[in-house]
């Protein structure tokens, strides 16, 4: 797991769609897992903005989005289908049938659930997943206690959740308390994850996931089990880290390593596995 601090949010939102953008420049038809909520809102700007300036090209990217509220439109708000559409989808150059969100509406939650599965693994996986973090350490809308090991499906929310969700709707009582996810595991079987927390409220939440031990009461403490994740943080999120000075060091010494050394977290094994702390 490799960490990377940086003093603002706007800081960590640039690196992590820097690193979304080479992706897509060297795999142009490479397959996103998304998030939404306010976190990956400056991911998505400057997704936008590279779009725009650099002809950063969408054509034929596939996604696939974490979640979706349960009994919510997509014409909805509040929905993820519309976050989605109106902070990056409309303003990209992405095929409409190539994106795909969780359905909050089914007759058929089980079926759908089983189909969302299949058609990540028909369209060869996903490359690259960009998480954010909930206050208690959740990953999509996996509660704490989730298996570490659970597929997409519908899922009850916990209190907590509701709560910090609850300032992007008009009245408390208007909070779905249901979701369709993905699954831990689901999340656990992208090639590679980008972390991104800002704020000195996650800062425990990102404590846990990082450095405390794997565990189902902080779903994202199963990054620690995948080979290849970077974790974007702002000071205030990284605050509760141990190791902070340990992290700042290995980021000084490869960013200021010649173009001829090759940094650590790209170092492959015989078997592809990504080299790191």
């Amino acid at each position: 797991m490799r960490v990377i601090i940086r003093d603002d949010y706007e800081e960590i939102s640039r690196a992590a769609a820097r690193d979304v953008a080479r992706l897509l420049n060297s795999k142009p038809n490479a397959v996103l897992g998304l998030a939404t909520g306010s976190t990956p809102l400056g991911i998505y700007r400057e997704l936008v903005r590279m779009h725009r300036d650099e002809g950063l090209d969408f054509s034929k990217v596939t996604t696939f989005n974490l979640d979706e509220y349960v009994g919510l439109t997509p014409s909805n708000p509040q929905s993820y289908h519309y976050f989605m559409h109106e902070h990056l989808f409309q303003h990209i150059n992405i095929a409409r049938q190539n994106i795909h969100i969780p359905s909050g509406t089914t007759d058929n939650y089980d079926a759908f659930c089983v189909w969302y599965e299949q058609r990540i693994v028909d369209c060869g996986g996903i490359d690259l997943q960009v998480l954010g973090i909930g206050s208690d350490g959740h990953i999509a809308f996996n509660e704490p206690s989730s298996s570490l090991g659970s597929r997409t499906r519908l899922k009850t929310l916990a209190k907590q959740t509701i709560q910090d969700n609850a300032r992007f709707f008009s009245r408390p009582e208007d909070v779905p308390i249901y979701a369709v996810t993905m699954g831990v595991g689901t999340i656990l079987e992208a090639r590679s994850i980008l972390l991104v927390a800002s704020g000195s409220g996650k800062a425990a939440a990102v404590a846990g996931a990082i450095e405390g031990p794997v565990t189902s009461m902080n779903t994202a403490s199963s990054l620690q089990l995948h080979r290849d994740v970077t974790c974007y943080l702002d000071r205030g999120a990284a605050s509760e880290l141990k190791m902070v000075d340990y992290y700042d060091w290995i980021d000084e010494k490869e960013s200021s390593a010649p173009p001829t050394v090759p940094r650590p977290h790209l170092l492959k094994s015989p078997t592809g596995v990504r080299q790191s702390n």
